[in-house]
C-alpha cells in the first residue's frame, strides 16, 4: 500500500517506503505494519515509494510558554514540522503559579496525542533577586518527581548556587538521583574547574554553550550538549561541527519559540541545516530522535517491532520535507496541515492590576552624571554593560532615541511596588513603547520606549488586560491578550502567530531593528545569564551577584 493512500481512521494500516532505521544505522525499503497503535512488524522488501520514513521529531528541551500557546495549541502547529514530542520545562508558569501552574500543563497536555515529556522546575523562583509568585522548594519537588508524568529534574541555572554548595540546591538534585531521572543543565559560559564541579553535582546537558570551545570542554568532562536554535538565542552555526565529533551525544532544541516561527517550522529545519553543513544524515536524525528518546526515557517509538508507531514521511533526507506525521499510528499531520482538533481551554492566572504613572518612573540626575546602560546583543541572551552621558530633561533622565539609549521599566505584576528603571541600548525604537508580561523569569512587566509617557501607556494597557504584549505610539494601541498566567493565549495557534506578528512587524516599522523585537525584550530581565539585567528590584549582575545603581 502506498503512503498516500493510507485511512487515517484504520487501527490496522501498512505503509512502505525507505525505512531509516537510527538504531542499527541503516537504511533499506520496506514496509511497516502498523496495528493498534503500535508497530507489529516490519518487512525488508522492495517499494515503488521514494519516500523516506524517518522516526517522529523531538525537540530536546523548550519552554511551551515561550510560543505564547497552550501545550495543546503548540501541538497543533509543532506536528505540522514532524514534531512529536518535546522535553519541556513548565518553568515559565511555574514561576507565576507554582505547582497549580505545572498541573495546568500536565492537564491540558492529556488532551493531545503529542508526548509531552514535563520536567520539574528546579530554579523556582530563579533567584532571590526578583519578585516570583511562586517558591518550589525541595518537598516540592519530591511531590512532582515521584509523579509518572514528570520525566526530569528541568534546567539548574543557579549555577552559582551549585557552585556554592547550596543546600536546598543540592538537595533537589539528590531527590532526582533517587528517582533515577534525568538531570538538565544551565550554565553559559561556564569552563574549566567550575565546569568540572557543576558536572559533578550529577547534572548532565546544557543548552546554553554559545561557543564551540565551551561546548567541547564540557562534552570532554561527560555532559550532552543540546545545540540550541530559537526565536533568540541562535548558537546552530557555531555548534553544530560538534555532531560529526560526538554524534552520540548532541541533540536539538528551541528553548524558546515564538508562534511566527513556529508555524514556519521546527527541528526539521535543523536536519536540513545539519545536513547542508556538511553532517552525517544519519547522525542528524539521531540527535533529533534517538539521543533525547533515551537519554530522557521517552515512550517515543524508533521505527521497530513493537514500539509505538511514531514517525513522519519525509521527501528525501536533504530537504526533510515533512509530508505526514504519526503519533500512535494516528495520522495527525499531512501536507503542511494539522488534523489535531481545536481545543478550548479554561485560562488561570495571578496578576495585581493597578497603574502606573509617568512620574513614578523619572530618574533625577546631575548635569555631569553618567549612567549604566544594558547593551542588547540581537540573537543572544547574554548583555553587556556599558556607561553612557544620559539626555536630561528639566533634571531628569529621559530616553534618547538618537543615540538608542532607550527607558527600560520592571513592574512587579503580584503586587504594587515603585517600577525599577534602567536604560537599554540596540533596541533601536525611534518612537512609541512595547511591553509584556513575559518578562523571564519571574515575567513581572517589563516595558520598553522612547518617552515616559507611552512607556507608561504600555504598561497600563497590560495592566487592563491582566497580561500580554503591548504596543504603543500615541492614539495607537495594539495588545496581544495572553489570558493563561499572562504567558499564553487560549486562542488558536494560527491567530496567536498573525498577532504576534503584526506587533512585531510594527516594532519593527516603528525603529526596532532586532529580529524579534518582544523576544529581547523578554530576556532584559534574565538575572542567571551574564551580564547586566534588570529585575524588578533594579539593575543587577549575576557575575558580580549584586544590584547596581543606575547612576554613577
Amino acid at each position: 500500500m502506498n503512503h498516500e493512500d493510507i485511512d487515517a481512521n484504520l487501527s490496522t494500516f501498512t505503509i512502505e517506503g525507505h525505512i531509516v532505521d537510527v538504531e542499527r544505522s541503516d537504511i533499506y525499503e520496506g514496509k511497516v505494519i502498523v496495528e493498534n497503535g503500535l508497530i507489529r512488524e516490519i518487512i525488508r522488501t522492495p517499494v515503488s515509494s521514494e519516500y523516506f520514513l524517518l522516526p517522529g521529531l523531538i525537540d530536546a528541551h523548550v519552554h511551551i510558554e515561550s510560543s505564547m500557546l497552550s501545550p495543546t495549541q503548540f501541538a497543533r502547529l509543532a506536528v505540522q514540522h514532524g514534531t512529536v514530542g518535546t522535553v519541556s520545562d513548565p518553568h515559565e508558569i511555574a514561576n507565576v503559579l507554582g505547582i497549580q501552574g505545572v498541573e495546568f500543563m500536565l492537564e491540558d497536555a492529556k488532551r493531545t496525542p503529542f508526548k509531552f515529556m514535563f520536567g520539574a522546575p528546579s530554579c523556582v523562583p530563579a533567584t532571590t533577586f526578583e519578585t516570583a509568585g511562586a517558591t518550589l522548594g525541595p518537598d516540592e519537588i519530591e511531590y512532582l518527581l515521584e509523579r509518572d508524568d514528570i520525566g526530569y529534574l528541568a534546567e539548574v541555572m543557579n549555577f552559582p548556587g551549585i557552585l556554592a554548595k547550596d543546600e536546598l540546591l543540592l538537595k533537589k538534585i539528590e531527590i532526582a538521583k533517587t528517582f533515577g531521572k534525568p538531570i538538565d543543565g544551565h550554565a553559559p559560559g561556564l569552563r574549566g574547574a567550575q565546569a568540572r564541579e557543576y558536572i559533578q553535582s550529577g547534572i548532565q546537558t546544557d543548552h546554553e554553550c554559545f561557543s564551540y570551545d565551551e561546548a567541547k570542554e564540557k562534552l570532554e568532562l561527560g555532559m550532552k550538549i543540546i545545540i540550541r536554535e530559537g526565536s533568540a538565542a541562535k548558537n546552530f552555526d557555531a555548534l553544530i561541527p560538534l555532531l560529526n565529533e560526538y554524534p552520540q551525544h548532541i541533540m536539538f532544541c528551541s528553548d524558546d519559540k515564538h508562534p511566527d516561527s513556529l508555524v514556519e517550522g521546527h527541528i526539521n529545519v535543523l536536519l536540513r541545516r545539519s545536513v547542508q553543513k556538511g553532517c552525517n544524515p544519519m547522525d542528524a536524525i539521531r540527535a533529533a530522535t534517538k539521543n533525547p528518546i533515551d537519554h530522557y526515557h521517552m515512550k517515543v517509538g524508533l521505527i521497530q517491532e513493537s514500539d509505538p508507531a511514531d514517525f513522519i514521511v519525509v521527501d528525501n533526507l536533504s530537504n526533510f520535507n515533512v509530508l505526514k506525521t504519526y503519533i500512535d499510528g494516528q495520522l495527525v499531520a499531512s501536507k503542511g496541515q494539522t488534523l489535531l482538533p481545536e481545543q478550548t481551554i479554561e485560562p488561570i492566572n495571578r496578576f495585581h492590576r493597578y497603574q502606573v504613572s509617568p512620574q513614578q518612573i523619572q530618574v533625577k540626575a546631575e548635569a555631569n552624571s553618567l549612567i549604566r546602560v544594558i547593551e542588547a546583543l540581537p540573537g543572544e541572551l547574554i548583555t553587556k554593560e556599558s556607561t553612557a552621558e544620559p539626555l536630561l530633561k528639566n533634571n531628569y533622565v529621559v530616553s534618547d532615541p538618537e543615540k538608542d539609549i532607550l527607558k527600560l521599566v520592571n513592574v512587579n505584576r503580584y503586587h504594587e511596588a515603585p517600577p525599577a528603571i534602567g536604560f537599554v541600548k540596540n533596541i533601536g525604537l525611534k518612537s512609541g513603547a512595547i511591553a509584556g508580561s513575559v518578562g523571564h523569569d519571574s515575567h513581572n512587566i517589563i516595558a520598553v520606549g522612547t518617552s515616559d509617557e507611552e512607556i507608561c501607556s504600555a504598561i497600563n494597557l497590560l495592566m487592563e488586560h491582566a497580561g500580554g504584549l503591548a504596543l504603543t505610539n500615541g492614539e495607537e494601541r495594539k495588545v496581544l491578550p495572553l489570558e493563561i498566567a499572562g504567558l499564553m493565549s487560549t486562542k488558536d495557534g494560527f491567530y496567536v502567530a498573525n498577532l504576534y506578528t503584526e506587533l512585531d512587524q510594527r516594532a519593527k516599522e516603528l525603529g526596532s531593528s532586532l529580529p524579534a523585537p518582544f523576544m529581547t525584550l523578554s530576556f532584559l530581565p534574565l538575572l542567571v545569564i551574564p551580564d547586566l539585567k534588570l529585575s524588578d528590584k533594579g539593575l543587577f549582575s549575576i557575575l558580580d551577584l549584586k544590584y547596581k545603581s543606575l547612576l554613577l
